[in-house]
């Protein structure tokens, strides 16, 4: 029975404890102390509660459980180097990360600063969840994961662990390219998540006239910074168009959905404008590309955050 350690008791970082824990010795570790009984609320509406063994950061030095054949940091973006950090005296440099944040951020940095020689892989997830609390979490719809590392050097260990998390009845695969995944989901996160954080909207809402002539904004900044990148939309077309078809088909499978970045802001909690935005207008500011509407995106949001 292979180990893993999930690191983020968030809503993922549960899913996964969830998920692995009949199939495999999972421990969470966060900062502070959960109960030992979790509730699962599945997306037929089933509740399943289990005993999901979990530890504080602080308790992990003094009461180490076995090594892990995996770590998966599921923390969010702006903090997952330092939460890595906090666990690096505890785990051998041969261990497997698997990166789990959103954008495309926290992945690069961590693939290149950590020592190894245990690979970094990259997680992007179309899977829905979110807590209710201490000790529950929705798995509010079923998506896929795909995995994959970014120099492309470690397609076996993702395909193990794609069929671990298949057996888990987390759809997976492993994929050669990761990268184009990360920067595709990085773009449709830019056109959706800002506008419904600022204007505290469900993903649907934004087919609505208040909203729309914005997103298209958004995207057609996005879609020429996607060029300079070499980042296709998943047709492999590289027009704006595509790109704007793209976010509408995913404004519409999430119309009831409350994006990650409004809950932040309704929890007032520092967003992930850094790990989604941030990388769009380092690339936009690079090529000479126009980025006004996200660098207002990103002010705006700096501007909710200060208020909290």
């Amino acid at each position: 029975m292979t180990t893993h350690w999930i690191l983020g008791p968030g809503a993922i970082g549960r899913l996964l404890a969830h998920s692995l824990s009949p199939i495999a010795a999972t421990t969470l570790l966060g900062r502070r102390a959960l109960p030992v009984r979790q509730m699962l609320t599945t997306p037929e509406g089933e509740q399943r509660v289990l005993p999901l063994n979990s530890l504080t950061i602080a308790q992990l030095a003094s009461n180490t459980p076995e090594p892990p054949a995996f770590v998966h940091i599921t923390t969010k973006a702006m903090v997952a180097e330092s939460a890595l950090a906090g666990i690096t005296g505890c785990i051998s440099p041969s261990t497997p990360l698997v990166l789990w944040q959103n954008g495309f951020l926290a992945q690069p940095r961590i693939t290149q600063a950590w020592p190894g020689p245990g690979p970094v892989l990259c997680a992007t997830t179309t899977e829905g969840a979110y807590l209710t609390g201490d000790d529950g979490v929705v798995h509010a719809g079923r998506g896929h994961t795909f995995l994959g590392d970014l120099n492309n050097h470690h397609g076996a260990l993702a395909e193990e662990l794609a069929q671990v998390l298949t057996q888990a009845g987390l759809a997976a695969t492993k994929v050669s390219d990761i990268r184009q995944r990360l920067w595709q989901k990085l773009a449709v996160n830019a056109a959706i998540n800002p506008l419904v954080a600022l204007n505290s909207v469900r993903n649907g809402e934004l087919r609505g006239e208040a909203y729309a002539g914005r997103m298209v904004a958004v995207v057609k900044e996005v879609a020429a910074i996607m060029l300079a990148e070499g980042i296709a939309p998943p047709n492999d077309d590289n027009g704006e168009d595509e790109w704007l078809a793209l976010v509408w088909q995913v404004v519409e499978n999430t119309a009831n959905n409350k994006a990650s970045m409004l809950q932040d802001v309704e929890a007032k909690r520092p967003t992930e404008r850094g790990a989604i935005l941030g990388p769009l207008i380092e690339s936009a500011q690079r090529h000479g590309l126009a980025c006004e509407v996200l660098q207002a995106l990103n002010n705006e949001l700096a501007e909710v955050e200060a208020s909290f």
